[in-house]
């Protein structure tokens, strides 16, 4: 056996396998037409280069896929909450989970505590929209009271009491948004929005949660 092969293999039974890009599966754009010019202060700038995914533990998934789903709403207004980790990305009318307009968020239940490295989050990108008060959270409270860590806030004027976010708001498309995180153990994902450029409703198509249980 080569040396180097061997010790590869000896990684890989030690769990210390290197890290892979994130293997994301983009789903067909169908977005309309060019965005429309937005005066947003921190709206993200157009890309100059090739997009770079960021690295996963190579035995990470998608542990989302088929997770229970609750809500801030007590129904949705178009679609069901179970859309959100049903795997399917699909752009096109019907595909998305509506909900009322105002300040809202859906969460996901893992069913145990994950290392989390990276999460893909898509909201309805038919047209390239901009969401507001975008804010991902991770806790092991399902009541996000305690043990909180926040991976993504573009909310720059605290709109929903969380904090003044740094992150960029963007349009949306199909290639979603990536967040990478660094391996925070949780079982559950809190999304927040609050209405978007287009209308003053709350819609989300697909997340993705990857990551590996925590020993």
């Amino acid at each position: 056996m080569k040396p180097l092969y061997f010790g590869l293999c000896c990684l890989a039974a030690l769990g210390l396998a290197e890290d892979k890009p994130l293997p994301l599966v983009l789903p067909k754009s169908v977005a309309l037409g060019t965005p429309k010019p937005l005066k947003i202060s921190n709206l993200e700038p157009a890309p100059t280069g090739p997009r770079v995914l960021p690295k996963v533990p190579a035995d990470a998934k998608n542990m989302a896929l088929g997770c229970a789903v609750t809500c801030s709403a007590k129904e949705a207004a178009a679609g069901d909450f179970s859309f959100l980790t049903d795997g399917d990305k699909n752009g096109e009318e019907g595909f998305e989970c509506e909900l009322p307009r105002g300040m809202q968020w859906m969460q996901i239940d893992l069913a145990k505590e994950v290392d989390i490295h990276a999460i893909a989050l898509w909201h309805f990108h038919r047209e390239r929209r901009v969401y507001f008060c975008v804010v991902v959270q991770i806790s092991d409270d399902p009541d996000f009271k305690k043990g909180v860590t926040t991976v993504y806030n573009n909310d720059v004027e605290n709109e929903l009491g969380l904090g003044k976010g740094k992150d960029y708001a963007y349009y949306e498309s199909n290639e979603g948004r990536v967040m990478p995180v660094a391996g925070v153990k949780g079982r559950y994902v809190r999304f927040y929005s609050k209405g978007n450029s287009a209308t003053p409703s709350n819609d989300y198509v697909e997340a993705e949660v990857w990551g590996v249980p925590s020993k």
